[in-house]
């Protein structure tokens, strides 16, 4: 018979309190300013817990910044993996993460901006869309659903454009919208080999949790 979990004191339950406190204070600053200059009593002061305690969850600002951008990076990704679940097509999987990351200037704006702010590296992190995108992108190509020699340059192509949607709908929302996400997975889709009339089909479709 398995042991039952060992209850989670008192105090590993503020410590782990404590570092959520930090972490979302430094998303905070991420999406607000990037990583500017901004001292550890502000961050502390901002997550409402003492100076001192800081030290005890990061050896410095570079950690806990980094850390943070993890934390985004896992908040999307399982944001994205709970919404495609339900789609076998890896073709339809992948264009569905990208209008739904598209959508995140609108819908979860403070994502948004922290993916923006950190720009290209993104796209190497083990972590969020890049990996996902990257499984996706192979098995269409297993699948015969896309056409592309490198997966990893099918990556880059995709999330260099991805990137840049984002910085375009946060800075100039009046140029692009829900419907222009559709179309740049319409235009990645047809991009790997699709012809225009299954890729416009594809990236059209209802988006699950819609």
């Amino acid at each position: 018979m398995a042991q039952a979990p060992k209850p989670v004191s008192r105090l590993e339950r503020r410590k782990t309190r404590t570092r959520q406190a930090l972490i979302d204070a430094a998303r905070a600053v991420l999406a607000r300013q990037g990583m500017a200059e901004v001292s550890i009593q502000e961050l502390t002061e901002a997550a409402d817990v003492g100076f001192g305690s800081f030290y005890n969850h990061f050896g410095s600002k570079d950690e806990l910044f980094h850390a943070a951008i993890a934390d985004v990076l896992e908040e999307h990704g399982q944001l994205l993996d709970e919404l495609t679940a339900g789609i076998e097509d890896p073709a339809e999987v992948f264009a569905a993460s990208v209008r739904l990351t598209g959508r995140l200037a609108d819908t979860h704006p403070q994502i948004a901006r922290i993916l923006t702010r950190t720009g290209l590296p993104y796209l190497s992190s083990d972590k969020g869309l890049a990996p996902r995108a990257l499984r996706d992108i192979r098995h269409a190509m297993d699948a015969g659903r896309f056409r592309s020699g490198n997966p990893y340059v099918a990556l880059a192509g995709a999330g260099g454009a991805m990137l840049g949607f984002l910085q375009l709908w946060i800075e100039r929302p009046d140029r692009v919208d829900a419907s222009a996400a559709d179309e740049l997975a319409e235009h990645l889709l047809r991009m790997y080999g699709m012809n225009h009339e299954e890729a416009h089909a594809i990236a059209h479709r209802p988006l699950p949790g819609g």
